[in-house]
């Protein structure tokens, strides 16, 4: 027996699941447009998203500079609450090249409420869909999962 043409998503309202209904949220041009700028013009550092419920759809919360450091970035993340961002990571290799890497970030600190947890879950991979460019993926529940060593080991 197949269960691959089951789609489930979680009403936010009731919080049970609806079989058949399309995955997560939306996602708003704007947060399209925002990661392309990311990508391909270098206008940002980094870019964090939220899930807007009244909106149902994913929009931009908070960009940051090119000039603004890792530090910056982790600083903007919620201590309490679920996020998805995207950060643009530059390095040097052992060969002396410069280099540039785009990690998507799904912040879920333990700490954060069920519900966003659930909802921030079942979003998630219709929103990274939507991200083409991303090279690494990390799922992150507290700042060490997502410490700049960690980039830094993925991305050589």
């Amino acid at each position: 027996m197949s269960f691959r043409g089951l789609s489930r998503a979680i009403d936010p309202d009731t919080f049970k699941f609806q079989p058949n209904a399309s995955s997560g949220m939306g996602v708003a041009d704007h947060s399209k447009n925002t990661f392309m700028e990311l990508k391909q013009k270098k206008v940002h550092r980094y870019v964090i998203f939220k899930v807007d419920e009244k909106k149902r759809e994913v929009v931009v919360e908070k960009t940051g500079g090119p000039a603004e450091s890792y530090d910056d970035f982790a600083a903007s993340l919620p201590e309490n609450d679920c996020r998805y961002a995207v950060f643009d990571f530059d390095f040097v290799t052992s060969e002396n090249c410069q280099k540039s890497k785009i990690f998507f970030i799904a912040w879920s600190p333990s700490t954060s409420r069920i519900r966003a947890k659930m909802l921030y879950a079942t979003t998630k991979d219709r929103f990274r869909r939507e991200l083409d460019g991303v090279h690494y993926e990390i799922q992150a529940t507290d700042p060490t999962e997502m410490d700049l060593e960690v980039l830094r080991d993925r991305a050589h």
